[in-house]
């Protein structure tokens, strides 16, 4: 019978370079890494193979691409209007990067790098950060009015600040936790199955069938989710721009 790993061993991080230490800390480039770098790579390749010869009669990447950009330039000017139209290289940016991400993990022998909260929360908190400091800047201290609001009857205003508060400084922790659990739990479901598979031999013909069927799913999950996370952030951004449309 052949030998079946657990289905938690596809999410350990493995050392592929040992770099040298900066400030006293090691420095480690992991799978992790490198399938963040794959991802951007493909990414990079698929446009601009779909970019290089543009025509009037688009070819289907070409079209493709297209898709994607207005698709995403929708969204920020539904989300956060025209005011939010200078930020969409950044959120343009973070819809492909977290998208293919996602699709890269899929591939067999893969690596899942959204699947880890190291990841989904660092690039969480940067659209926080971010956001955070776009508010200030365009708002000033009536950004602060985001917290304590005027409209608010005054006995009620505290109480609301310290929830406006305690809700606005979760959005990163819910964002990253949100993309991490679905990967994590999809790529779960598809790895058991695919034990199921090996362990049944002939007659796992039944699971296979469900692997098939889920691996097609779990890529319109890897869509979808990677759509929430930047559609989230633009909902963020129009925040910060303080609903301006």
């Amino acid at each position: 019978m052949a030998e079946v790993h657990s289905p938690l061993e596809q999410f350990t991080i493995k050392t592929l370079i040992q770099l040298p230490e900066l400030g006293g800390y090691a420095i480690h480039f992991t799978n992790s890494s490198f399938w963040m770098v794959i991802s951007v790579l493909v990414c990079y390749a698929l446009f601009m193979v779909g970019l290089r010869r543009a025509s009037i009669v688009p070819t289907r990447m070409q079209s493709m691409v297209e898709i994607t950009y207005q698709f995403m330039s929708d969204t920020l000017r539904e989300n956060a209007g025209e005011a939010g139209r200078p930020y969409f290289p950044f959120i343009f940016s973070v819809f492909l990067f977290v998208l293919f991400c996602n699709l890269m993990g899929i591939i067999p022998y893969s690596f899942t790098a959204t699947s880890h909260l190291a990841v989904t929360f660092t690039l969480a908190l940067l659209v926080f950060v971010i956001c955070t400091i776009i508010g200030f800047v365009k708002g000033g201290s009536h950004f602060l009015e985001h917290f304590w609001m005027p409209d608010v009857p005054l006995v009620l205003r505290p109480v609301v600040c310290v929830l406006e508060v305690c809700s606005y400084f979760v959005r990163p922790v819910s964002l990253s936790l949100r993309l991490a659990a679905t990967m994590m739990s999809g790529h779960l479901i598809m790895k058991l199955f695919a034990s199921f598979v090996i362990m049944m031999g002939f007659f796992g013909i039944l699971p296979f069938a469900f692997l098939v069927g889920f691996t097609v799913f779990e890529v319109f999950i890897a869509i979808l989710h990677a759509y929430i996370f930047s559609l989230l952030s633009c909902v963020y951004l129009n925040d910060a721009l303080g609903g301006a449309h």
